[in-house]
């Protein structure tokens, strides 16, 4: 994974991993906390700051942290207002680290959220629990290890044209089609993957791919 322009944390447990370097650190609420455990220091801090901790935030706003307070009652989570603040500050790659354990309507939310369309002028990698996920729009090539899977989701209509290279299972311009399970549980022959994609977007998964962060 190439080292992102902006780390987006957000709140919830996690493993602890070694991050590539950033140019800023976006806290989503209380992924304060996180980017605590995980030895980040936090530039922006964006949410209605319900779930962080006061020792967290007082230490933040000490060192000169900028807190940027919503209400409670809004149509945004704090992580879609951290991602709006990384374009706000003119990002051109970003890696959400962010929960698998919790609430899975907030874990659907969060998968559907890297694909949308005003992200579309940035590169979007997250950490989401041991799963590394890539959001694909027209090409990416994606490091691995052989044999370490990888799967393709289509998100928000079908994905047309899909092709793949370094895979066990190539496809060779074909239609992913939302509720299919074509793309699932595919296999790196080679250190690296190349994914295209004619039109559509594509998750790409890496189940196991956190640890491999840098």
């Amino acid at each position: 994974m190439s080292e992102p322009d902006i780390v987006v944390v957000a709140s919830g447990q996690g493993p602890v991993v070694e991050l590539p370097a950033a140019r800023a650190v976006v806290a989503a609420d209380g992924g304060l906390d996180r980017a605590a455990a995980l030895g980040l220091a936090v530039d922006v801090v964006v949410g209605d700051l319900d779930s962080v901790s006061p020792e967290a935030l007082g230490r933040a706003e000490a060192g000169g942290t900028r807190v940027v307070r919503h209400p409670a009652a809004k149509d945004a989570t704090d992580l879609e207002l951290a991602l709006d603040e990384a374009v706000a500050l003119g990002a051109r790659s970003v890696l959400v680290v962010a929960s698998a354990e919790g609430r899975l309507d907030h874990l659907l939310a969060l998968l559907a959220l890297l694909t949308a369309d005003r992200y579309a002028g940035m590169q979007v990698d997250a950490l989401v629990g041991d799963a590394a996920v890539h959001v694909v729009r027209s090409e990416r090539t994606l490091r691995g290890t052989p044999g370490e899977l990888l799967t393709l989701l289509p998100l928000g209509g079908e994905a047309a044209g899909v092709r793949t290279s370094g895979l066990e299972y190539p496809l060779a311009g074909e239609t992913l089609a939302p509720g299919s399970t074509r793309g699932v549980s595919n296999v790196f022959t080679a250190p690296t993957a190349r994914v295209t994609v004619a039109s559509g977007v594509l998750l790409a998964i890496r189940p196991n791919g956190a640890g491999a962060a840098r």
